[in-house]
C-alpha cells in the first residue's frame, strides 16, 4: 500500500501549493514538494510506476519540450529540482514558470526517457504539513534573494520519517526539521553548528545544502554538505526536537562552490556518496573512508590555502560538471539535469556508476576512426558500454 493510502484519509484539504522548490520520494507513489511560499511540505499522489524501460537518458534539450507541455516560452523556465520516481525510471523536474510583472507559478513535469513530457496535476496533494518557524519576510541576501528562498534546502526520506534541511526564523538558523509520515503535526526541529575549515569559524546560519541518508559505522547517519565546502556527518539518532547539536566536520572539500546535489548508492560491492558541485568536479567518496572520519575527532584546524586547500576525508575527483541536478536512476546508472557548456541547453543524460563521465562529451585519442585497441586495452569494454548507452552504438568496437 502507497505511503498516500495511508496519510489521505485524516488530514483535511490543504492549501494550494505557491512554489515547488526541491523533491523527494518517500515511495514510488509519494513525492514530497517543499513550498518555499507556502512555508509548507506536500505530499503528492503519483500512479504506480509502469515497468521500466531500462533505458538511458540521452535527452540534449529538455527545456524546449517542456516549454511545450506548459504553453510558455523557453525563456519563462526556471529548473528548481529534479527526483527519479523509485522503480519507475522517470524524473520528475520541479519549475517555476515566470509571467509579467513578477509573477511566478510553479509546475512539476515528469519525462521518461524517450522524451515525453508529462505535466503533473498539483491538485494531487494528500497530506501536507506547515512549516512553521520560517525565516521572516524581511530578510534578504544580496539585495533580492529572500532568505524564504531557503526555507527547505534538502529532503531525505528514510524509514517513515522526512529529514529536512533549512533555515529558520530563529538567529541559530541552520535547522534540520524532522516529520512523522504519514503527517501528524508539527516537525520536530535540532539546530545544527559545525567548524567549517576555509573560514576557520563554527557556523549556526548557513543551512545544509545537499544530504543523503547511510549507513555509517553502523549507524544511520545524514551525511551532507555546506556551501564552500565542509562535508559533515550526524547520527539520526541525535536529531532531537529543541536540541542543539554540533556536526562532525569529516571533510574540506574546498571553497568557493556549492553543492548541487548528493546521492548514495552501492557499486562494485561498496558504497558510496557522491557529491556534485556548482564550480568544480564531482567528489566522490566511500563509506569506508567517510566511516573512518566520523570515528576521528572531526576537523578544528583551518586550510592551508593555497598550498593544501583540502582537509579530512579522502575524495576522490569525478568528471562531472556542469551537473545542476543528480539521482541514482537504477542500480547501474545516474541521472544528471545539467547544462550544455556550448549551447546553454537544459539535459537530462545517464551517467554510469563506476565511470562518473560520458564519452561524447569530448573527444580523445581513442575517438579518432583509424584508433585501434591494443590487445588488453582495459579502457575497452568500458567504451563500448559507454558508447552504446549513450546512443552511439555503432562505435561501440
Amino acid at each position: 500500500m502507497s505511503l498516500l493510502l495511508a496519510a489521505g484519509a485524516a488530514h483535511a484539504a490543504p492549501p494550494a501549493m505557491q512554489s515547488a522548490s526541491k523533491l523527494t520520494f518517500g515511495d514510488a507513489q509519494t513525492l514530497f514538494v517543499a513550498d518555499w511560499k507556502g512555508a509548507r511540505i506536500f505530499a503528492l499522489a503519483l500512479p504506480a510506476p509502469v515497468r521500466p524501460a531500462g533505458k538511458p537518458f540521452n535527452l540534449m534539450d529538455v527545456q524546449a519540450p517542456i516549454a511545450k507541455a506548459l504553453r510558455v516560452a523557453p525563456g519563462a523556465l526556471r529548473f528548481e529540482d529534479m527526483a527519479v520516481q523509485p522503480g519507475g525510471e522517470v524524473a520528475y523536474v520541479a519549475l517555476t514558470v515566470r509571467g509579467v510583472k513578477g509573477q511566478a507559478k510553479p509546475a512539476i513535469v515528469s519525462i521518461d526517457a524517450t522524451g515525453q513530457v508529462r505535466r503533473l496535476d498539483l491538485a494531487r496533494v494528500s497530506s501536507s504539513a506547515a512549516i512553521t518557524d520560517a525565516p521572516t519576510a524581511d530578510v534578504a541576501f544580496w539585495r533580492d534573494l529572500p532568505a524564504q528562498t531557503l526555507t527547505v534546502t534538502d529532503m531525505r526520506y528514510y524509514q517513515n520519517r522526512l529529514y529536512v534541511a533549512g533555515l529558520s526564523n530563529r538567529s541559530f538558523a541552520s535547522t534540520l526539521r524532522v516529520y512523522d509520515y504519514p503527517f501528524s503535526g508539527k516537525a520536530s526541529a535540532t539546530t545544527v553548528e559545525m567548524y567549517h575549515p576555509v573560514h576557520n569559524q563554527i557556523e549556526t546560519r548557513a543551512p545544509i545544502r545537499s544530504m543523503t541518508v547511510m549507513t555509517i559505522g553502523g549507524e544511520p547517519t545524514l551525511v551532507a554538505a555546506y556551501t564552500c565546502t565542509p562535508l559533515v556527518t550526524i547520527p539520526l539518532k541525535d536529531l532531537k526536537d529543541g536540541a542543539h547539536i554540533a556536526a562532525r566536520t569529516v571533510g574540506e572539500l574546498g571553497w568557493g562552490s556549492a553543492p548541487n546535489g548528493l546521492v548514495s548508492f552501492s557499486t562494485g560491492g561498496q558504497d558510496y556518496a557522491l557529491l556534485v558541485n556548482s564550480s568544480r568536479s564531482a567528489d566522490l567518496l566511500s563509506a569506508v573512508d567517510l566511516a573512518a572520519a566520523a570515528a576521528a575527532p572531526g576537523l578544528d584546524a583551518p586550510i592551508e590555502w593555497p598550498g593544501k586547500p583540502y582537509l579530512g576525508v579522502k575524495a576522490t575527483m569525478a568528471p562531472m560538471s556542469a551537473v545542476m541536478r543528480l539521482d541514482n536512476l537504477n542500480p547501474q546508472l545516474l541521472l544528471a539535469l545539467r547544462r550544455s557548456e556550448a549551447g546553454g541547453e537544459m539535459q537530462l543524460v545517464s551517467i554510469p556508476k563506476g565511470g562518473y563521465l560520458r564519452l561524447s562529451d569530448f573527444v580523445n585519442e581513442y575517438d579518432f576512426p583509424d584508433y585501434r585497441y591494443p590487445d588488453g586495452d582495459t579502457f575497452r569494454d568500458f567504451h563500448k558500454y559507454a558508447r552504446t548507452i549513450e546512443g552511439y552504438p555503432e562505435l561501440a568496437r
